[in-house]
């Protein structure tokens, strides 16, 4: 039987890859896909905590910040390919140290 624990565990360990992902930020394109990893995490302990409680107020929460991350992904998408057709890279350093 997979019990609450089990769901904080594995809503643990992503936001702890997330945030790996977001602290070594080399990369847009990774530190865009940790942002959804922590996003997803976020998500997972919201509804099992909801489910644990027998509430729905959790879910509804989750069921916003996925419609904030689809938008997130539409717009930050679009603005990565701009940038990377501007630039030719997507490396933060390259980035970070071109003037114009």
């Amino acid at each position: 039987m997979i019990t609450l624990t089990h769901y904080i565990v594995l809503s643990a360990i992503l936001f702890a890859i997330g945030l790996f992902g977001v602290m070594r930020r080399q990369n847009l394109l990774t530190l865009f896909f940790a942002t959804e990893i922590l996003l997803n995490s976020v998500n997972i302990g919201l509804v099992a905590v909801s489910r644990y409680l027998g509430s729905i107020e959790g879910q509804i929460f989750a069921f916003f910040i996925v419609a904030i991350a689809a938008s997130e992904v539409a717009v930050g998408l679009g603005l990565l390919i701009l940038l990377y057709k501007r630039k030719g890279t997507l490396d933060l350093n390259v980035i970070k140290n071109m003037n114009g």
